[in-house]
């Protein structure tokens, strides 16, 4: 009998107990990435719903969000958009500020990345307080880009990430969710 995606997808994700603070349970997706079949089925999942729709742009949030964005750009046949922290980009930026658990951080995306009009699926690893992906939705409508979705492998719901993004009216696609932090 072929495994449900929630029993793939859990039985390879890591959770490393106390990361990066005691009490953290840090839900840890390289083992998920190291494990071929696993990996195929959360991409194969991720893109479903929007097989054979018009997707111009897939924006990755950094890190493991360009590594799901482009596995998920490729299946689309879409471009890939890299948002990162302030700073790391080398051509002409435009920058968000967005809230982290202690304080505020920037996140940018290159002027050029996404094009007016532009249908653009949101990507990352994990939506736990939504700051950063609520960041990146903020920096993808400023330039003009429509966003059709966010989606994430993991949603740790106690947090409110997933109902900060429906709040602006992002429909949002998580494969599993965890219960705590």
């Amino acid at each position: 009998m072929t495994p449900s995606l929630e029993e793939t997808l859990r039985s390879a994700i890591r959770t490393i107990p106390d990361y990066p603070k005691p009490g953290i349970l840090f839900r840890d997706i390289t083992t998920l990435l190291g494990n071929a079949r696993a990996f195929r089925r959360a991409v194969d999942e991720l893109v479903h719903p929007w097989a054979g729709s018009k997707i111009d742009k897939i924006a990755g949030i950094e890190a493991r969000g360009f590594i799901l964005g482009g596995a998920v750009a490729h299946q689309l046949s879409a471009g890939f958009v890299p948002i990162r922290k302030k700073g790391k980009l080398p051509h002409e930026t435009v920058r968000v500020a967005y809230s982290l658990e202690y304080g505020l951080d920037e996140m940018e995306m290159h002027r050029d990345g996404v094009l007016p009009g532009e249908k653009v699926i949101l990507v990352d690893d994990l939506i736990a307080t939504g700051g950063t992906a609520e960041g990146a939705v903020r920096l993808i409508r400023q330039m003009g880009g429509e966003i059709v979705a966010a989606c994430f492998v993991i949603d740790l719901p106690d947090l409110g990430g997933r109902r900060k993004l429906e709040a602006l009216d992002v429909p949002v696609r998580t494969l599993v969710s965890f219960e705590g932090h």
